[in-house]
């Protein structure tokens, strides 16, 4: 009887990533495992079958061997799996994986933990980011205790290897088929316990502080831009290595302008007859300067003008943005008698003449409109 190809023995394509066939094989192995199906010879087989596939597809040489010669790659030695019993990172691994943090943390004792990510929310204006800051900040956090330099112990005496483990911080406990590894709960996968613990710190190694630091924050920063203080978080237990600091940015609003990337938008009102007959009006930039825009005769509302160059910095260059000026046409109140006058004089001078032809345009399809549903 052929062997069945690895690919279709795992129910994945010959283009799966490692993601993809480590969740098929976990599927597989926790379905056709034979502490579950005790009276199943095939659910055996389909489990071994399941094993040796994931072995080779898992590992890159082999598997690009078996995508190119198929399983005469391994015809002439002992095959991906030498005795056919579990490999070093089969469903040992798959089971650690999935129970290893549930039992306790991974990894070999020697009594460092790493100090966990911090995170601090920092908001600052537009004209901040345009020109980036050196910002002061005062962060809570977990400092190494000074007292026993980060050990955890009194001074003047030294941690004790556990006896439980013997300084591996992990124990093995044998549970049906499989032996089973975890975190060792005496020295809690430390390796060494401390007989006399520091009263500063009460054997952690470390003190809660308040820490302040500097923050470099960079032309052209965006909102949600994240800035990694590498060291800063949280320190080690007992001397372990201590986390990062991760700066996240939050843009406030600004009273004048709107940003969209690199570029900068800002509506400016004008008067009525400013868009009628055109004129120049001057517009604020973003870097505190200000420019002068000229408006052609006949702007409608929404009319935008290009200034090239006026936007915000970009992240990491010397380019800027662009600045868009959106007209937004004002109509004139509190009009005096004489100006009441000249408006209307305006509107018997229009008769006949196309003066409005955005209104103009869409009353004739409104009038077009009414036509057809009465046809």
């Amino acid at each position: 009887m052929s062997k069945r190809d690895f690919y279709d023995v795992l129910g994945v394509s010959r283009s799966a990533d490692e993601a993809e066939l480590k969740k098929a094989y976990r599927k597989l192995a926790m379905k056709y495992h034979p502490d579950r199906n005790a009276d199943d010879p095939e659910a055996e087989q389909r489990f071994k079958d399941a094993n040796e596939a994931y072995e080779v597809l898992k590992d890159r040489e082999k598997r690009a061997a078996y995508d190119r010669f198929g399983h005469e790659a391994f015809a002439h030695g002992q095959g991906p799996h030498p005795g056919g019993g579990f490999g070093a990172g089969g469903f040992a691994d798959i089971f650690d994986e999935m129970f290893g943090d549930f039992m306790g943390a991974r990894g070999g004792g020697g009594g460092a933990r790493g100090g966990a990510d911090l995170r601090y929310n920092m908001e600052i204006g537009l004209e901040e980011a345009f020109t980036g800051k050196t910002a002061q900040i005062r962060v809570p956090t977990s400092v190494s205790c000074e007292a026993c330099d980060g050990s955890g112990a009194a001074a003047n005496t030294s941690l004790t290897t556990c006896r439980s483990c013997g300084g591996r911080g992990r124990v093995r406990a044998q549970q049906g088929f499989f032996t089973i590894e975890r975190t060792c709960p005496s020295c809690q996968g430390a390796g060494r316990t401390i007989e006399d613990p520091c009263t500063s710190c009460s054997g952690s190694g470390r003190v809660h502080k308040d820490k302040t630091l500097q923050v470099n924050i960079p032309p052209g920063v965006e909102d949600g831009t994240r800035i990694r203080l590498a060291a800063e978080g949280e320190a080690g237990l007992r001397g372990g290595p201590p986390g990062d600091l991760y700066i996240f940015l939050t843009i406030k609003p600004h009273k004048i302008f709107h940003r969209e990337g690199s570029n900068i938008f800002c509506r400016v009102p004008i008067p009525m007859v400013t868009a009628a007959l055109g004129g120049d009006v001057e517009v604020p930039v973003i870097d505190g300067g200000r420019a002068k825009v000229s408006v052609p005769s006949g702007t409608q509302t929404g009319k935008r003008l290009r200034l090239r160059g006026k936007g915000m910095t970009v992240l990491r260059s010397q380019a800027r943005g662009d600045m868009y000026v959106e007209m937004e046409v004002e109509t004139p109140v509190n009009l005096t008698k004489r100006q009441q006058e000249l408006l209307r004089e305006f509107k018997t001078e229009s008769k006949g003449r196309s003066t409005n032809p955005e209104s103009e345009g869409f009353f004739s399809r409104v009038k077009e409109f009414w036509e057809d549903l009465t046809d």
